[in-house]
């Protein structure tokens, strides 16, 4: 039986553990596991006591799984060497959230192409300047390592090694029996364009807000959104801005980029049909926006994602 083997250690986040943990257990073809350096039980981030099942030893697993957490912020020499040493017998590697921390300080992403919670990509490419760390995607494969964001994505993550493993047909049964999407595609972005945004104060600005997300197709010009917020032009460029951190056309383009992409990792409409449902009117307009901001033509970003 596949073996999932869960590292621990003191600081560790709970959810990262027990959401992959839950994944594979609910699948009923793997065997989980979890081990801390010396067997001991470690105390979560959280205050929770885990028991680990044994102590880290030389066996190697099919599939390691690293979680993040406050106790990767020193990453801890005990667990940094056993990776160092013993993760690269492992059939493929997989970090959750600040994980991707320890695999660096071990050397394992070298070379390698990684995310982590949006927090701390900048400070996982300072630190690791040898990492070529992706700030956006959800989670990032190269070759057998995988690196996930935040907390949530360790779950997608894990999903989709399930259906890398047994089928969309098995990973689709573990979602529902855990009442929760299939998984997000790793490349989707960490977090939507209107959570990146601050929301605004005042409830006309709010209501534009969410005519941009639920309507991208129609007329987002500066006139047509002011008309909706009842202020002129000059007016609502200047409070949306005060309000929502970002100027109006800088929102519209997000919206509209994200869009595009759930629409093209999620159905099969075409291109053209893609663009028009997005906002941009036709595939050329789409296409510039995908090569400036993402560096990837539309029709090779469905290829990828």
């Amino acid at each position: 039986m596949h073996h999932v083997l869960i590292v621990l250690f003191d600081g560790v986040h709970s959810l990262d553990v027990t959401g992959p943990l839950e994944v594979f257990a609910t699948a009923g073809s793997y065997r989980v596991t979890t081990a801390s350096p010396s067997g001991a039980p470690v105390r979560t981030s959280s205050g929770l006591t885990l028991v680990p099942d044994e102590a880290l030893g030389d066996a190697a697993p099919d599939t390691l799984v690293v979680p993040g957490g406050a106790g990767t912020r020193e990453p801890p020499p005990a667990v940094v060497s056993w990776l160092r040493d013993h993760a690269p017998a492992a059939g493929r590697i997989m970090s959750v959230c600040t994980g991707a921390f320890l695999l660096a300080s071990a050397g394992l992403l070298d070379g390698r192409r990684a995310t982590t919670h949006w927090q701390f990509c900048a400070t996982l490419a300072r630190r690791h300047p040898q990492v070529a760390v992706e700030p956006d995607p959800i989670f990032v494969r190269d070759e057998s390592v995988y690196t996930s964001a935040g907390v949530t994505a360790g779950i997608d993550l894990a999903l989709a090694l399930v259906e890398e493993d047994h089928g969309r047909d098995a990973a689709l049964a573990i979602a529902r029996a855990l009442v929760m999407f299939l998984r997000r595609p790793g490349g989707q972005a960490q977090f939507s364009a209107p959570l990146s945004a601050q929301l605004a104060h005042r409830e006309p600005l709010r209501e534009v807000q969410r005519h941009i997300v639920d309507h991208p197709e129609t007329d987002l010009s500066v006139p047509a959104l002011a008309a909706r917020a009842n202020l002129s032009p000059r007016q609502f460029t200047r409070a949306f801005a005060e309000e929502t951190g970002t100027s109006p056309g800088r929102y519209v383009d997000r919206v509209r980029l994200e869009t595009a992409r759930r629409l093209l990792e999620d159905t099969t409409d075409g291109v053209a049909e893609v663009a028009r449902a997005a906002g941009y009117g036709n595939p050329e307009t789409m296409r510039r926006a995908f090569l400036q901001t993402l560096g990837v033509a539309p029709a090779d970003y469905r290829r990828r994602f």
